[in-house]
């Protein structure tokens, strides 16, 4: 008898795999639920381990590079001016979606990073954080857009993010991380029940929002470690939470027919401090300023001298590295013949930073085109993990210090950790009590895994394999 094959991705945005497979795992239920007949473990990101590209990556098996990807931010072109927004239109690749949408599989998104704009698919799509507002018809962030009106009349106002998630006021973020939670997982429990589909997949981003916000009160070894009687229980709670509406999701679906994966893009660490960048190369004597500001001054705003300036930097999670060369850039400076040795002198510098006392930080600086197939768009000519992720790129000019303790775009408390996580269960596989955990898994993998489960043929240009 013909069985229907379905696959349920569960995404956690920064979801950590040291809490979920170890920390707390006696107290996450559900979790444990889909690990215990199946197989789980770390699953190394791209790079850089954001979520602008990684989701895309892992949909597409395909590397950032090829994506033409860097970042939520990206350069536009060799000017010095134009940046772009890596919105879902940055995406020329099929994803997942795409591949069953064609062979006449339903299917469902939501919320996953760079789906706004929405593209029109056999089902539907809910964009991402990305949608810049769920009220505007003539910008739907669904398609459908009828979607749009079903959304409301389920949920009410739906969030696809947390409006201003860089504050202080702690009591607000945690409001409305589970205001948007709750919407966004009463949503996809209603979907689940009440459409017909075969893939389902949903991402999760309050798990980001909440380490990003309150990660000092929960790792007692944070430079900045506090102790308070509601925040140092926070995210163990919310994590709490999470798992007692995957449970419920797991009730309604039927367990024989589908193929369950818990996923995240990248885990979270402590962020010991920001490394400014521009300070630093202006320093070393690769960037000049007509004039230095007395105060903080983000990049964009201070005027440099292109015609003195080799290196510039930009600030993010990672840094990101760029070379003014003769020919490339507008004004550029750098022949040609130098790049190579400029960026091994760079590297090598980088590569030598200390923190304030003296010590080491292990900053791993990488080329393009040793990690990448090859290098669409405009890709920065160095990508540097300050202190292996330890520290966060700080582009602003002005603190007179090539170190910060204050993250120039508003307070956050942690940086992304190159591994996420995966737990997948096959109904079809049983693999005992207490499942298996796998070694060597990497972000791609996660497509061609999620196409053999339909038994549909892996595309030859797909970077990953399945697991």
């Amino acid at each position: 008898m013909y069985r229907r094959k379905k696959v349920l991705v569960i995404g956690l945005d920064c979801a950590a795999p040291e809490l979920v497979f170890e920390q707390w795992r006696e107290e996450l239920p559900a979790f444990r639920r889909v690990m215990d007949d199946g197989v789980w473990g770390r699953l190394e990101s791209c790079i850089p381990a954001i979520t602008v590209p990684a989701w895309s990556s892992m949909m597409s098996s395909k590397d950032p590079g090829t994506l033409g990807v860097y970042g939520f931010r990206n350069r536009g072109d060799y000017s010095y001016e134009k940046q772009i927004t890596a919105n879902g239109s940055a995406i020329k690749v099929d994803r997942v979606w795409d591949i069953l949408s064609r062979l006449g599989k339903n299917v469902i998104t939501i919320g996953v990073p760079q789906t706004y704009p929405p593209r029109p698919v056999n089902g539907i799509q809910v964009g991402c954080f990305l949608s810049p507002s769920t009220k505007n018809p003539a910008r739907p962030y669904t398609s459908p857009a009828s979607a749009m009106q079903e959304i409301e009349e389920a949920v009410g106002e739906y969030l696809v993010d947390v409006p201003d998630f860089r504050t202080d006021d702690k009591d607000y973020l945690l409001r409305q991380i589970y205001t948007m939670t709750r919407k966004r997982f009463k949503l996809v429990k209603k979907w689940l029940v009440e459409k017909d589909w075969d893939f389902f997949m949903f991402v999760e981003i309050g798990v980001d929002r909440i380490h990003h916000g309150l990660w000092k009160y929960h790792d007692p070894t944070h430079p900045k470690y506090q102790i308070h009687p509601v925040y140092n229980d926070s995210i163990r709670a919310y994590y709490r939470y999470l798992d007692s509406e995957i449970a419920r999701i797991l009730d309604l679906i039927n367990e024989k027919e589908t193929t369950v994966f818990i996923v995240s893009d990248h885990g979270a660490k402590k962020m010991d401090g920001g490394i400014c960048v521009n300070e630093w190369l202006i320093r070393e004597g690769y960037l000049t300023l007509k004039e230095q500001p007395s105060v903080p001054t983000p990049f964009s705003k201070c005027e440099i001298d292109w015609g003195k300036t080799r290196v510039w930097g930009d600030g993010g999670y990672y840094g990101r590295i760029f070379l003014n060369i003769e020919g490339r850039e507008p004004q550029g400076i750098v022949k040609p013949g130098e790049v190579e040795s400029l960026r091994n002198e760079l590297k090598a510098k980088f590569e030598a930073l200390v923190d304030p006392n003296g010590n080491n930080i292990g900053t791993r600086v990488f080329k393009p085109e040793e990690i990448y197939r090859v290098s669409n768009g405009v890709p920065p000519d160095l990508l540097v993990y300050f202190g292996d992720l330890d520290w966060r790129s700080v582009g602003t000019v002005g603190y007179g210090s090539i170190y910060t303790f204050e993250n120039d775009t508003g307070p956050d408390d942690c940086n992304h950790a190159q591994f996420g996580m995966v737990i997948k269960h096959d109904p079809d596989v049983q693999e005992g009590p207490g499942g298996r955990e796998l070694s060597g898994l990497q972000l791609m993998d996660m497509a061609p895994t999620i196409l053999q489960q339909f038994g549909v043929p892996i595309p030859a240009d797909m970077q990953g394999k399945p697991f």
